[in-house]
């Protein structure tokens, strides 16, 4: 496992302090999807949260936007927010700052073309920051994002299993990651194939169990409305 350094920050501050969750009074939880549009996954994902009532943010990639411009619209058009999450998955810490800054600037020009809206929020692919990163993304005006929980989604496995460990440290404020696409660095590509399981079921059987904990998933831009940003020092490589 790539080593990892946290430290925790006032909340309210920004140095070096990327969001990993919410201070919040009312019964949220945070759903975060990454890697797409993906015209499999992100139909399947959007189906199970309107069948639930939940909203999400979708962490996109812009070479994907491009491809898929008419599931993005359908993304927002269902009331979800859209966050940034590269040109393409590739890990910034193999960049130096100058280029992060222009592939993260790059991608918001395109990604808020798009829209025809801002964007806030990125999150960088794999979580791989350094302190030199960071501060190049925050250059751009995009606000890091990582998470609390994860699914551990780009694992094929039983989604049992996947919700399961999607709940574990599950609380109110909380951030998710999960992904409604699959996503490889393409200066370092794992050879592994993507997940088989069905994104939707995962989505569905992990709004089932906020439901029974009395928790209701809502987008970051939903929680922040009523709440606070938690920031901590997150920096892997």
């Amino acid at each position: 496992m790539r080593s990892v350094l946290r430290a925790a920050v006032r909340a309210g501050t920004t140095w070096a302090g990327s969001v990993r969750a919410v201070r919040t009074e009312e019964a949220h939880a945070v759903l975060t999807f990454d890697d797409g549009p993906d015209p499999v996954g992100t139909e399947r994902v959007l189906s199970a949260l309107a069948a639930r009532g939940a909203s999400a943010t979708f962490f996109v990639l812009t070479e994907r936007v491009g491809k898929y411009r008419t599931l993005l619209a359908e993304t927002v058009a269902e009331g979800h927010e859209i966050a940034l999450h590269g040109l393409d998955h590739s890990r910034l810490t193999r960049f130096g700052a100058r280029e992060v800054g222009t592939r993260v600037a790059t991608a918001r020009r395109v990604l808020e073309d798009a829209l025809g809206t801002p964007v806030r929020w990125f999150r960088p692919p794999y979580g791989a920051q350094t302190p030199t990163t960071w501060r190049a993304v925050r250059r751009t005006g995009l606000e890091p994002v990582l998470w609390g929980p994860t699914a551990w989604d780009w694992l094929d496995e039983p989604v049992p299993v996947l919700a399961a460990r999607a709940m574990e440290g599950m609380k109110r404020g909380a951030i998710l990651l999960a992904h409604d696409g699959y996503g490889d660095d393409p200066g370092d590509p794992s050879g592994a194939p993507a997940p088989t399981f069905d994104r939707g079921a995962l989505a569905s059987a992990v709004l089932d169990a906020l439901a029974e904990r009395g928790l209701r998933g809502v987008s970051l831009e939903a929680a922040m409305r009523t709440g606070t940003a938690e920031r901590w020092a997150w920096f892997r490589r």
